[in-house]
């Protein structure tokens, strides 16, 4: 236990190797220490990353359209938290715009988190994890090209079941504050530029894939979700662009009265906002980390 190896070491710097009252002395070494650390490196991150995304590749179809349509429910979940928490105290936020871009950060991060923990497949965390094993050549550009595929759709499939059955069905944001929040967040994501909101996919995903990597470094359940959640939070209050997440908020927008059409949906936000998270995550994380941490 690493309780117990630390404490041992303690006492036997203490007592100068001598035996104590309630341990044996245990020599000091590498093999002792490894129970100590935590975390894993950098380049154990690349490495974890690398077989995990062997076994991505080798997942059927069916496992992985399932897989995929969890990980858009479960990011629809964290969507939906984030709208009520942080649109529902207008009374406090009315004059402190930050205090709402906090409270919808903090809450946003249980997708992932329940992504990652209890595992499905989510498009935007694979555009990094995949990167390490095809630049060391395990694979080449088609098996990503698949994976992303199937995902991307699973992932839309799941978010908009969700959507529909889960939230418009159920009346949960029909009532203000959250139906006017809904229309506007909408609005807002359809009228930016293509420009903008590929930008703004890029710090996005930049951030989500980091949160995965951290989600990678920690070896503790608590490690893994304060990892995920606090990278996660930061793109939120941000303002930036997620694809999946959009696949949640525009959807429920539209429901909703917003004016906007589905082809608003997909040509000026999903598209821009997609190919942004792709550079993100393959470019900013997985192909950097790769060039900076992999053994050759």
């Amino acid at each position: 236990m690493a309780i117990k190896v630390i404490f041992v070491v303690a006492i036997t710097k203490i007592t100068k190797g001598k035996s104590c009252l309630w341990f044996d002395y245990v020599e000091p070494s590498p093999r002792n220490y490894k129970f100590i650390m935590s975390f894993s490196t950098p380049a154990e991150i690349v490495a974890q990353a690398e077989r995990a995304a062997l076994n991505k590749i080798l997942l059927s179809f069916p496992r992985t359209l399932v897989a995929a349509m969890l990980a858009g429910i479960y990011i629809a979940m964290g969507g939906l938290l984030s709208l009520l928490i942080g649109y529902g105290f207008p009374e406090w936020t009315a004059g402190n715009p930050g205090l709402q871009k906090l409270l919808s950060g903090c809450m946003f991060p249980l997708g992932l988190i329940l992504v990652v923990l209890a595992g499905a497949e989510l498009f935007t965390g694979n555009n990094a994890v995949l990167i390490p094993g095809f630049m060391k050549k395990k694979y080449g550009i088609m098996p990503i090209l698949k994976n992303w595929t199937i995902v991307y759709i699973g992932n839309f499939i799941g978010a908009i079941f969700f959507v529909y059955i889960m939230v418009w069905c159920t009346g949960i944001v029909d009532a203000d504050p959250w139906k006017n929040a809904i229309v506007q967040i909408a609005q807002a994501k359809v009228n930016m530029s293509g420009w903008v909101v590929f930008l703004k996919g890029i710090g996005a995903n930049w951030l989500v894939c980091l949160a995965v990597w951290l989600g990678f470094s920690a070896h503790s359940t608590a490690g893994k979700m304060m990892g995920l959640w606090f990278p996660v939070m930061c793109f939120v209050a941000i303002g930036y662009e997620h694809s999946i997440a959009n696949m949640f908020f525009i959807p429920l927008g539209i429901l909703q009265g917003a004016a906007i059409s589905w082809s608003d949906f997909i040509l000026a936000n999903l598209i821009p906002a997609t190919f942004g998270n792709i550079v993100g995550g393959a470019l900013f994380v997985g192909c950097i980390y790769s060039y900076l941490y992999t053994k050759r």
